[in-house]
């Protein structure tokens, strides 16, 4: 097998996996900075295990630091290009397969946000046969992709088309802003707090005191979690009881949870309401955690791509699937 580098570039993280099964992911706010982005991304391959091409993937043409995404997917790629050098590189393109960088920049609405089709192709191998949900829960994102005998079945391709259909969810465990759940109790509106900060408090995701892609641009630990949610509430650390950002965290774990439920209810009745076969369900993303606590009642076989790959390769799921695929063609 050749030795690919995947990398999925995001709006908000720039993502890289090998064929080895080794995986980077980087913060890095690409509507912020987007001259930046060679740059950002030759650190990001630098020091990784030796590979013989580049396969890419993005979504981050969706910054609002471009005019449009076809202004966007010719930026990135533009980009990709500085950092491969002579490298082979292989774009990720749409009905499902891989193309240059030249054809990429003359045909960006094949390349754009496309991610989530090559995770779906390449883990269609764990539901060869019947009906299948591939549920992959980033930090920004949720995807819910039907598949049939191992192939995608989506009902909508772009994104538009998928958040119409249910497809793609703007919910993740990283970066949705709490302000963006339903008024059922009094909140601030404002960008004050993330789910981030639930899930540090309720010790779902790690503290790292590096990170400082938060609200606030202070560390990703728990003191601050609890200042930045304490802010939701009207208040302020010294303020604000940890009792009581600790009930809010509970609260929004609750609603992501029943959010995550009501869009897979959804897509197993718009896909397989049918089927005599019971439905796999396939989990993967930053975010499994919270796929695989809400989803347990349905009894459904459930393969976590965490435990099948690795945390890290799972996390970076696309940028993985994209250098497989690629290995593979």
């Amino acid at each position: 097998m050749k030795r690919i580098l995947g990398l999925d570039i995001g709006g908000a993280n720039l993502k890289a996996a090998h064929t080895a099964g080794t995986a980077r992911i980087v913060p890095f706010p690409l509507w912020k900075k987007p001259n930046e982005l060679a740059a950002a991304l030759g650190q990001l391959v630098d020091g990784v295990a030796a590979y013989d091409a580049l396969a890419v993937t993005m979504t981050g043409e969706l910054c609002d630091c471009y005019a449009n995404r076809w202004e966007g997917v010719r930026a990135i790629a533009h980009s990709v290009a500085e950092v491969a050098h002579e490298t082979p590189v292989f774009v990720w393109a749409a009905p499902g397969a891989f193309i240059s960088l030249a054809d990429a920049r003359h045909e960006p609405w094949r390349v754009a946000s496309m991610n989530w089709l090559a995770l779906a192709v390449f883990v269609g191998r764990f539901a060869a046969t019947g009906p299948a949900l591939v549920i992959d829960v980033g930090s920004t994102t949720t995807d819910v992709i039907p598949l049939s005998d191992g192939k995608p079945r989506p009902k909508g391709w772009t994104d538009y088309e998928r958040l119409a259909a249910g497809e793609l969810i703007y919910m993740g465990v990283r970066r949705t802003p709490i302000c963006a759940f339903p008024i059922e109790r009094p909140l601030a509106a404002e960008l004050f707090a993330t789910t981030l900060d639930a899930y540090l408090l309720l010790d779902l995701l790690a503290e790292n005191e590096k990170d400082v892609a938060t609200a606030d641009g202070r560390p990703a630990d728990k003191h601050w979690a609890h200042v930045r949610l304490a802010r939701m509430l009207g208040g302020d650390g010294p303020t604000v009881l940890k009792e009581e950002t600790l009930q809010l965290a509970d609260w929004i774990y609750a609603q992501q949870k029943e959010r995550l439920r009501a869009a897979v209810r959804q897509a197993l009745e718009n896909n397989f309401s049918e089927e005599k076969q019971p439905v796999q369900l396939i989990v993967a993303g930053s975010g499994a955690f919270l796929a695989r606590k809400c989803l347990s009642e349905l009894n459904l076989t459930t393969v976590a791509l965490e435990r099948v790959w690795s945390p890290e390769a799972s996390e970076a799921g696309c940028a993985y699937a994209v250098a497989m695929l690629a290995a593979e063609r």
